[in-house]
C-alpha cells in the first residue's frame, strides 16, 4: 500500500538519459535506499543505449543518486526509521525534457495479509472453475 508520493530528479550519464528516453529502463526489484543523508535509486537496470557504442565498466544496476530537497530527505528518512516504511519507485517519465522519479512511500504486508490474499485468490478461482463445470 503507497500512501504519499514523491518526485525527485535522477543523476544519470549522457548515454543512460538517452536510453531511458527510449525505454530501456526496469524498475522491476529496485528500490530506493539512504546512504548517509542521500537518497539512491538501487537496483533498476538501465540497459547501454545501442548507438554509444561499447562502453567499458559499465554497470547496468549501480546505484543513482535521486535529487530531491535536504527538508524532503529529511523528512522521509525520519518516516523510515520510526515507522518501518519502505521508499519505493512506481515510474520514471520525462517533465519538460528532465528525466523524474515517481517513488512512494510504502508499509509491506504482514505474513498473516499475504496468506489472506492467498486464499482469497483460491477461493475466486474454484468459483470460477465451478461456473465454467455449471
Amino acid at each position: 500500500m503507497i500512501s504519499d508520493r514523491y518526485e525527485a530528479g535522477l543523476v544519470l550519464k549522457g548515454f543512460e538519459v538517452k536510453a531511458v528516453k527510449s525505454g530501456q529502463i526496469s524498475l522491476k526489484e529496485s528500490f530506493v535506499t539512504v546512504k548517509g543523508s542521500e537518497l539512491f535509486l538501487t537496483n533498476a537496470h538501465i540497459s547501454p543505449w545501442k548507438q554509444a557504442g561499447e562502453i567499458k565498466n559499465y554497470d547496468p544496476t549501480r546505484p543513482r543518486k535521486l535529487l530531491l530537497r535536504k527538508s524532503e530527505i529529511k523528512h522521509l528518512i525520519g518516516k523510515m526509521r520510526t515507522e518501518g516504511l519502505t521508499l519505493v519507485p512506481i515510474r520514471v517519465y520525462t517533465k519538460k525534457r528532465l528525466l523524474k522519479l515517481e517513488f512512494g512511500i510504502g508499509k509491506g504486508k504482514k505474513e498473516f495479509d499475504k496468506r489472506k490474499d492467498i486464499a482469497k485468490r483460491e477461493a475466486e478461482r474454484r468459483m470460477k472453475k465451478a461456473l465454467n463445470n455449471y
